[in-house]
């Protein structure tokens, strides 16, 4: 039996997992997919909020804003990257400008440091690009851009460095009290029909979209968890320096509506739509999705290069019907800890949550601190950020560093073989593409995939027809004999 199981790898179930590994329990995570990031955490704003959206008193900013002050240093630790560039909510009316001050003033109830509101003519000097209709902005200089990807993943990894477990492919299908714990029941893609089960003293629930159904299995107290798609378009980084803070406009009762934001690679991003569904699977972009978000962003920054989209993208939000974070220990299942309705602001309250949930099951197990806990975590080289004599020395020592296979990133094979040989390395070219942004350039990877399947073959000593593009049945390849 394990002291605790965490079901789901995105950036909540990795935050807790390496939080646990810090004391002197055994840890497995089970994950559906392939590999950690493949859902919600792979398709989101990739912000880090400052906290000043959240209700004051809720749960959403209480971790929001705890989460916005551990990150810089967390990503520093994981060798992450992260970037402070401030916020601005704009605003195009009088009314909406009476919004910034609520917003403000909630802001600073939660705990939001420095925001201030600025009038029109300073925001000329703030994004030259702004619309000249926007009239005022609420100006939140805390809020940053970090990886969703790299920060996932280094979070996984450090926690496998740690001791933790994870099984990949493990979709759980039944929960059910064994003893003094609690029998997991888990099929695979491999085998469907095969049923695994896994005993864990501790379950923490960090499903995502699925946390209302896995609590359900187990407590009288039901949740429900709403779908809401939002959709994104991905400019390419010749329009990266369009814009320096996030732009917001002021929030309707959908959200936060289309921002515009750069990413930490130099990008700009554009969403999201926010629309309820039914399907928990359902990604799939649509022509009225995207045409709002371009048509909203020219709104905020006219002259933008909206023809300069390179790829579209949708992401679910896992909506609680309540509209908060649930947060804890359930009432009438002792030793299930739930993360649930774990939508906007999750990427930013991650830190805390994760920290928060490992010491509730440290504490109620009486589980001591390890004397020893790796802390830090090293990433993977960036060729292209090497100095010329620090890139000669790492040719001549390693010569895959000199073989360049993504063209539009700049990625070698090195990168590609440190990213398929780490803690949890990847197996897909999603994963190669979450870890070193192979495939992820203006080609869209029409000129490296070739070239990805023949290293992932060759490292893994697979057939090339058993690679997927990002786990379960996305084969690349067909056998033309069959």
């Amino acid at each position: 039996m394990y002291d605790a199981i965490i079901i789901g790898a995105g950036v909540i179930g990795a935050a807790v997992a390496r939080e646990l590994s810090r004391y002197q329990c055994s840890i497995l995570v089970l994950e559906k997919g392939e590999d950690v990031c493949v859902g919600t955490s792979k398709a989101n704003s990739a912000l880090v909020h400052a906290g000043f959206d959240a209700k004051s008193g809720s749960m959403k900013a209480k971790y929001n804003v705890r989460g916005s002050l551990m990150m810089e240093e967390l990503c520093r630790k994981l060798d992450v990257p992260y970037e402070r560039n401030g916020a601005l909510v704009l605003a195009f009316s009088q009314e909406e400008t009476e919004t910034l001050v609520r917003l403000k003033r909630q802001g600073e109830e939660n705990g939001v440091k420095d925001l201030a509101i600025l009038e029109k003519e300073q925001l000329g000097k703030k994004d030259p690009d702004l619309s000249k209709e926007a009239v005022a902005a609420l100006y939140a200089p805390t809020a940053a851009l970090v990886c969703p990807f790299l920060l996932t993943i280094a979070l996984a990894e450090n926690a496998n460095v740690n001791g933790c477990e994870f099984l990949f492919e493990k979709e759980v299908t039944h929960i059910q009290k064994a003893g003094e714990g609690y029998e997991v029941k888990v099929s695979s893609p491999a085998n469907p029909g095969r049923q695994e089960s896994y005993l864990g003293k501790n379950i923490i629930n960090c499903a995502g979209l699925y946390s209302d159904k896995l609590h359900n299995m187990v407590s009288k107290k039901s949740y429900q968890i709403t779908p809401v798609k939002g959709e994104y378009c991905l400019l390419d980084k010749s329009e990266g320096t369009s814009v320096s803070s996030t732009l917001f406009k002021v929030p309707g009762k959908m959200g936060k509506g289309v921002l515009v934001t750069r990413t930490v690679h130099g990008n700009i991003l554009l969403g999201p739509t926010a629309e309820s569904i039914s399907d928990k699977e359902e990604t799939a972009t649509s022509k009225e999705g995207l045409k709002r978000v371009l048509m909203d962003t020219k709104h905020t920054i006219p002259d933008l290069n909206t023809g300069m989209v390179i790829t579209s993208f949708a992401g679910l939000r896992a909506h609680e019907r309540n509209g908060d974070f649930i947060i804890g220990e359930a009432e009438d299942a002792p030793c299930f800890f739930d993360a649930i309705g774990i939508e906007s602001p999750g990427l930013s309250a991650a830190p805390a949550i994760g920290m928060a949930l490992a010491e509730m099951v440290a504490e109620k197990n009486n589980y001591p601190k390890k004397e020893r806990f790796q802390e830090e975590r090293k990433g993977i080289t960036a060729f292209a950020a090497l100095s010329p004599a620090e890139k000669e020395a790492i040719v001549k020592e390693k010569p895959a560093y000199g073989n360049m296979i993504c063209r539009c990133e700049m990625i070698t094979e090195g990168e590609i073989l440190e990213a398929i040989h780490r803690p949890l390395g990847a197996k897909s070219l999603d994963g190669l593409k979450r870890r070193v942004r192979t495939g992820m350039g203006r080609c869209q990877g029409g000129f490296c995939t070739p070239r990805l399947v023949e290293i992932l073959e060759r490292e893994w000593g697979i057939s090339k027809l058993l690679l997927t593009k990002t786990g379960g049945n996305s084969r690349l390849l067909t056998d033309e004999n069959r």
